[in-house]
């Protein structure tokens, strides 16, 4: 499987031409540092008048990370701590979905690339209409433990699933877990992420933060993964939460 993963991760390096971190493309200039800035003092001064509560939406307590802290802009326009809505909001029309991510220590503005959204709601609606036939998922090859490809065919697709990924030109891998739900692989990503930066990281740690550290973006529709070896591993056993 390692010897796998490093063929893949090269072979890709090879094709897109591209190395972590891809600031300089187009579509991942979500808004200008000024607009997050902007929000995150609103946060900031949210918590502050409010003896620490922050302005998030409330998630089922099984909501994935990445996704669970959804900041309610409502909130931040009755006490008058933002005059509008950023344009890049999902809220006010635009392709990202402001979220707080470290919110027990730091709580930082980050966004959602809802062009992923989109595009695991289209695998989604075929994963849907299969199951709605054939109650269980079409289970493909096993990737790790509780992570499985999806057999394309079954699901009328040309290919394996992937997406665009939001950090570079690579494709990324759509996997389903053993629950049935679908998820991004980034490892390309964070194997790329972990060669280029100084980190600490070992076996056990959640690694996704390393994604974070200097990119607006979250990785959404992940589990969490560990290194093993100087390498990217899933871990779904690891307990998300800060």
């Amino acid at each position: 499987m390692v010897h796998k993963f490093m063929v893949f991760v090269f072979s890709t390096i090879l094709l897109t031409g591209c190395m972590y971190p891809s600031e300089n493309l187009s579509q991942n200039q979500i808004s200008n540092d000024s607009q997050l800035q902007l929000v995150q003092n609103a946060i900031d001064l949210y918590a502050e008048q409010n003896d620490g509560i922050l302005p998030i939406i409330t998630k089922e307590s099984d909501t994935p990370l990445y996704q669970k802290y959804i900041i309610d802009f409502s909130l931040l326009k009755q006490q008058g701590l933002i005059q509008s809505i950023p344009g890049t909001a999902f809220e006010n029309g635009g392709s990202y979905q402001y979220v707080l991510v470290d919110v027990e220590e730091k709580p930082t503005v980050k966004v959602i690339d809802l062009h992923l959204a989109d595009e695991i709601r289209t695998i989604q609606q075929r994963l849907t209409i299969y199951r709605d036939e054939h109650t269980y998922p079409p289970f493909g090859d096993k990737v790790e433990e509780d992570v499985y490809e999806l057999d394309y065919e079954e699901l009328n697709l040309d290919a394996d699933p992937s997406v665009n990924s939001p950090y570079s030109d690579n494709k990324l891998p759509v996997y389903i877990s053993s629950d049935g739900e679908l998820l991004i692989d980034y490892r390309i990503e964070l194997y790329q992420a972990l060669e280029g930066k100084d980190h600490s990281y070992s076996n056990g740690d959640d690694i996704r933060p390393i994604l974070i550290e200097d990119h607006p973006v979250v990785p959404a529709y992940s589990i969490p993964y560990t290194v093993s070896d100087n390498e990217p591993v899933f871990a779904p056993k690891i307990e998300e939460g800060w």
